[in-house]
C-alpha cells in the first residue's frame, strides 16, 4: 500500500485532497443506511423504528471499537511520521487483534442479549421490538466484519491513502443497492433483507481491504504483539470511546422520552438523523484528515505547520456547515418528504432539522478541534469536553419538555452543540499555544 507524505506541501490543498476520498467513502458508508432507510420506508413507520431502535445498539458496537480506530490511528500516523517501519507494522497487529476480540464479543452479545437491550427502549410496540431484534441479530455478524472495515479505512488515511477504500467503499455501496430491493421485497423478507444485504456487502469488503494490505497484513513484524502497545492503543483510544458510548447511551436516554410521543417521534428522530448525516459526513471526514495531517506533523515535530492546518480544517469546516445549515432549515419538510407520506412524521422531522440546523456550524468546531487534539495525542480533552456538554442534554430536555414537548428534546441537543463547539475552540487555543507557543 502506498504511503503519502503530509508533512510537505500547501495545507489547504493537502488537507483537501486528503479529506475527499474520505468524504466520498464516508458518504457512501453513509448511503448505505440511507438506501435501507428509503427502501425499508416502504414497510411503513413500524419498520422504520424498528431500524432505528436497533441501530442505537450498532451505534454503541462502533462506539465502543472506536477505541481501535482512534488510538490505533494516532500510533500508525505518528509511527508513519517518525519513519520507523517496523514499530508501525507492529502497532497495525496489535490494532487488529483488539479488532478481533472485541468482534468475537460484539456477535456474542447482541445474540444472547439483544432482545433485553432493546427492552430499555420500552418501545411498547410488539411489532417494532420483533423487527428491531431481527434487524440486530444479523448485524451482530455484519459488524464482526464493518469493525475490520472501519480500522482498515483509519489506518489508509494514516497512510494518506483514501483512494483505495472509496473505491472499495462505493463497490459495498452498489452491492447494496442491487440487493436491498431484491431481499426486503422480491424474496419478501422486510426488515431483515436490509440488514442481510448489508452483511453481505460488508464482507466482501472485508475481503477487498484484506488483499489491497496484504503487504502489510503479511508482513512479519505485524505478529511482533507488544503489551505496551497494545496499552498505548487502549490508552489513546479509551477517553473517545467513553465519549461515543455515553453519546450512545444519552441518545438511547432521550429515546426513551422521545418514544412517549409514539412511533412517529421515533421514526422522526431516526429521519432527522439521517438527514444530518449529511453534515457528519464531510465534519467526519474532515476530522479523519485533520488527525492524520496532524499525526504525521507531529510526529514529525512541524508544529507551526500544524497551526497552519488547524486554521485551514476550521475555515473548510465552518463554510460547509454553514451551508447545510440554510439547506435544513429553509427545506426541512422536503428533505423529511424523501423517508415518509406520513404528514405527523414529516412535520416532527422538519421540527428537527429546523432547530438542529442552528447548531451545525458549532458542531463542525468542535468535530475540527477534536481532529487536532487526536492528531496531537490529547483525545482526553475534547473527550472530557463532549461528555460533559453531550450530558446536559437530558435534564435540559426534562426542563423544556413541558413547555415546547417533543421540540424542547431537539432544543436540548442544539443547544449542547453550541456550547461544545465553543468550549473546544477556545479550550485549543489555551492549551496548544501554551504547550507548544515556543514552537510556534
Amino acid at each position: 500500500m502506498k504511503k503519502i507524505d503530509l508533512t510537505t506541501g500547501n495545507e489547504l490543498s493537502v488537507i483537501t485532497l486528503l479529506s475527499l476520498p474520505l468524504i466520498g467513502s464516508s458518504l457512501l458508508q453513509f448511503l448505505y443506511n440511507f438506501i435501507d432507510m428509503l427502501f425499508v420506508g416502504g414497510l411503513g413507520s413500524d419498520a422504520i423504528a424498528s431500524v432505528g431502535s436497533a441501530s442505537f445498539f450498532i451505534n454503541l458496537g462502533y462506539a465502543i471499537q472506536a477505541m481501535i480506530v482512534v488510538g490505533g490511528g494516532i500510533k500508525i500516523a505518528h509511527s508513519i511520521g517518525n519513519q520507523n517501519e517496523a514499530e508501525n507494522a507492529s502497532y497495525i497487529g496489535s490494532s487488529l487483534l483488539l479488532n478481533f476480540l472485541f468482534g468475537i464479543i460484539t456477535l456474542i452479545g447482541l445474540w444472547l442479549f439483544g432482545n433485553q437491550l432493546l427492552d430499555l427502549l420500552d418501545l411498547n410496540n410488539d411489532a417494532v421490538q420483533m423487527g428491531a431484534y431481527q434487524y440486530l441479530s444479523v448485524s451482530a455478524i455484519m459488524l464482526f466484519f464493518s469493525y475490520f472495515n472501519t480500522f482498515f479505512i483509519r489506518m489508509f488515511s494514516s497512510f494518506g491513502n483514501n483512494k483505495q477504500s472509496f473505491y472499495i467503499s462505493a463497490f459495498g455501496l452498489l452491492l447494496n443497492i442491487i440487493l436491498d430491493p431484491i431481499f426486503i421485497y422480491t424474496f419478501e423478507w422486510g426488515v431483515i433483507g436490509a440488514a442481510i444485504a448489508t452483511l453481505i456487502a460488508q464482507i466482501l469488503m472485508f475481503s477487498l481491504f484484506v488483499y489491497l494490505a496484504r503487504g502489510i497484513l503479511f508482513n512479519k513484524d505485524i505478529l511482533h504483539f507488544r503489551l505496551h502497545q497494545v496499552m498505548e492503543i487502549v490508552n489513546l483510544g479509551i477517553p473517545m470511546s467513553i465519549q461515543r458510548v455515553l453519546f450512545t447511551v444519552i441518545n438511547i436516554v432521550l429515546a426513551v422520552l422521545i418514544a412517549a410521543y409514539g412511533t412517529d417521534a421515533v421514526a422522526a428522530q431516526k429521519i432527522g438523523l439521517q438527514i444530518e448525516s449529511v453534515t457528519f459526513i464531510v465534519m467526519g471526514s474532515l476530522n479523519g484528515a485533520v488527525s492524520s495531517f496532524i499525526g504525521q506533523n507531529f510526529g514529525a515535530k512541524k508544529y507551526k505547520r500544524i497551526s497552519r492546518g488547524f486554521r485551514v480544517s476550521l475555515f473548510l469546516g465552518i463554510t460547509y456547515a454553514f451551508l447545510t445549515s440554510i439547506i435544513f432549515i429553509f427545506f426541512s419538510e422536503e428533505l423529511s418528504g424523501l423517508f415518509t407520506r406520513d404528514k405527523e412524521t414529516i412535520a416532527m422531522t422538519a421540527a428537527y432539522l429546523e432547530i438542529i440546523g442552528l447548531s451545525q456550524i458549532f458542531m463542525s468546531m468542535e468535530m475540527i478541534c477534536t481532529g487536532v487534539y487526536t492528531g496531537i495525542g490529547m483525545p482526553k480533552v475534547p473527550s472530557a469536553i463532549s461528555i460533559i456538554f453531550t450530558f446536559m442534554r437530558i435534564p435540559l430536555a426534562i426542563i423544556l419538555i413541558p413547555e415546547l414537548g417533543l421540540d424542547g428534546i431537539w432544543w436540548s441537543i442544539a443547544i449542547s452543540s453550541f456550547v461544545k463547539g465553543v468550549v473546544s475552540l477556545v479550550f485549543f487555543n489555551i492549551i496548544y499555544r501554551r504547550k507548544y507557543q515556543h514552537e510556534i
